[in-house]
């Protein structure tokens, strides 16, 4: 059982404020600001955007290494130099004066949200939970996802009485007071750190960081062949495709479908709403029901919420139904890919290979709504858009499932996960025991392929491919 004062919740709660905070000034506080700063630097929408879109891609190049780093070191330096980074970058967001200042500066904002935002919470979380990781996420992102419901209003309340410039000074402010230290102070790397073991169970097993560091070097060519990654990257992008053009063009296919603005608005507002309510359902079944059997069915369900969209936009009853349907499962993605990634590959090499699945994820949220722009401009109409939202719903759907698959079990066993590393074993040591040639290598060319980094969690000895039974032997 999961003890409540276990040190692991006092994390919790600082880590629900710092990304409330971080998510709000550092991402959801730019929707008001730019407004009044294109205003007053001259600037065009398309250039004040790009500044955003800059910050995005940057956090993205910038997750491996923050991911490689969160794993060998812990997030305690990482999270609270990253805090400190952003409050000095609001303060020169504050004084930008042209466009290049105005990149710059969001290029750094890109280079601290990898240190600060949603991977190195979640690394710092599946460290300290194991039965009850499901629980310690939602809690995080539950409160964070108030973020803009808090900050959105907040920026525009400041900037009206202050302006623009001493509006980022206070939210500058804001963040150095409940980040920097709460992170400093409070953050810890392991349970062992404090003698504690995960849950603040009486006993657990002994954790070994130097084997775990000692196997992230291997850690990324062998994810990034495995099925299961491919399945969960393929699944999670494709699902962070249709979130974010459904956010950014639900309102412009709302007013064109002819409904007035003020409910595009609100329709748009509830989806932050009701992925609250999706993920706190999804964590209560999940005690019951596979995780990623959950996320599939949300998945599923934003393809038909999409449909209905299509057929029926255009009516007030369509439109409702299709913001319930799809913002059930908007936040779904968010909880469980930590989730899975963990169950797949534990805790030693999580940040980083949470890090590589990003990327993916970064390169969808950053093409899709330009994408979607350009096929709407294009046909004339959002009709081919939804057919395509559709289609890669479906998409996600299919490939979180059928990563389930592999970490539910096979024929074999019920081992999921030890199978796909059997496997993959099977297959290296193919490799190393026969040349090309097809001349078996001799003893001195053997590599120890039976061996496993510790950071991909083995959790049973190979044996030697003469020691397999000749099921096991086949190509």
């Amino acid at each position: 059982m999961t003890g409540r004062r276990f040190y692991g919740w006092r994390i919790v709660a600082v880590l629900a404020v710092t990304e409330t905070v971080s998510w709000g000034v550092l991402y959801y506080a730019f929707a008001v600001v730019q407004v009044p700063m294109r205003a007053e630097l001259g600037l065009s929408a398309a250039t004040v955007a790009g500044a955003f879109s800059v910050a995005v891609l940057t956090a993205g190049l910038a997750a491996v290494p923050a991911g490689r780093w969160l794993d060998r070191h812990g997030a305690r330096g990482l999270m609270t130099a990253g805090s400190a980074g952003a409050v000095v970058l609001v303060v020169a967001w504050s004084r930008v004066d042209s466009a290049v200042g105005l990149y710059v500066v969001f290029a750094g904002i890109g280079l601290v949200s990898a240190a600060v935002l949603y991977d190195p919470a979640f690394a710092v979380v599946v460290r300290w939970f194991g039965e009850g990781r499901s629980r310690a996420l939602l809690a995080v992102t539950v409160v964070a996802g108030f973020a803009s419901t808090v900050f959105l209003p907040l920026t525009d309340a400041l900037i009206q009485g202050l302006g623009w410039r001493d509006a980022l000074l206070v939210l500058a402010g804001i963040l150095a007071v409940t980040t920097v230290v709460p992170h400093a102070v409070v953050l810890r790397r392991d349970p062992a750190d404090l003698g504690l073991h995960p849950d603040g169970a009486q006993s657990g097993p002994s954790p070994d960081p130097a084997a775990a560091r000692a196997g992230l070097g291997a850690t990324a060519v062998l994810v990034l062949r495995d099925p299961l990654f491919r399945r969960l990257t393929l699944g999670f992008a494709a699902n962070a495709l249709v979130v974010v053009v459904v956010a950014v063009h639900l309102v412009a296919y709302l007013l064109e479908a002819g409904h007035p603005s003020a409910f595009a608005a609100t329709a748009a507002g509830a989806l932050g709403a009701l992925s609250v309510t999706g993920r706190l359902v999804v964590t209560r079944a999940a005690r019951h029901r596979p995780i990623a059997a959950l996320t599939a069915t949300a998945f599923g369900v934003q393809a038909v919420a999409v449909v209905v969209l299509l057929g029926a936009g255009s009516s007030t009853v369509g439109a409702v139904v299709f913001v319930v349907l799809f913002g059930l499962g908007f936040g779904v993605g968010t909880i469980a890919r930590p989730a899975l990634v963990a169950e797949g590959y534990g805790t030693g090499s999580f940040a980083t290979v949470s890090a590589l699945c990003g990327v993916a994820l970064t390169a969808a949220r950053t093409v899709g709504p330009f994408a979607a722009g350009l096929l709407r401009t294009w046909s004339g109409s959002y009709t081919p858009v939804l057919l395509v939202l559709a289609a890669t719903s479906v998409v996600a759907a299919v490939a979180v499932a059928r990563a389930g698959a592999l970490l539910t079990g096979s024929p074999g066993g019920g081992d999921g996960h030890g199978r796909l590393l059997r496997h993959r074993d099977d297959r290296l040591q193919r490799r190393v025991l026969l040349r090309p040639t097809g001349r078996p290598a001799t003893a001195a060319t053997r590599s120890p392929v039976g061996s496993r980094p510790a950071g991909l969690g083995l959790t049973r000895p190979r044996q030697p491919v003469s020691a397999l039974p000749d099921a096991d032997r086949r190509d």
